[in-house]
């Protein structure tokens, strides 16, 4: 997705949270991790780079429920979070159980982070 097509500058600080659906960490990619997570509304693609994924990797590689605080990044044509933050709210996975209407999000920033590169 292109920068102009999501109305998000390049670097602006965001934060997203969801379901950790896929961890991956490439030979080729030099020690960087590639997670996507996953809520109601979509998918997001988060790049951890090797020093950040070091000092947090016990929290990266268990957590099920993950807010990702980082720096919005477009280039060539993908849109990605670079994660400069965790915190694993997996405990708080009962509390989500599917009791009425999902509540409302009030968010200022309309962005969804779907494209991922493949490297298979």
């Amino acid at each position: 997705m292109a920068a102009k097509d999501i109305g998000t500058r390049n670097g602006r600080k965001l934060a997203v949270a969801g379901l950790v659906l896929v961890r991956q960490r490439p030979g080729a990619a030099k020690g960087v991790v590639f997670l996507t997570l996953e809520d109601e509304t979509g998918s997001a693609n988060i790049v951890v780079w090797k020093d950040l994924f070091e000092a947090n990797r016990c929290l990266v590689m268990t957590a099920s429920l993950l807010v990702v605080h980082g720096k919005l990044q477009h280039a060539e044509g993908v849109t990605h979070l670079v994660a400069q933050g965790f915190e694993d709210l997996s405990d708080r996975l009962a509390d989500l159980k599917d009791e009425g209407p999902a509540p409302k999000i009030r968010s200022r920033v309309s962005v969804r982070l779907t494209r991922s590169r493949d490297f298979h």
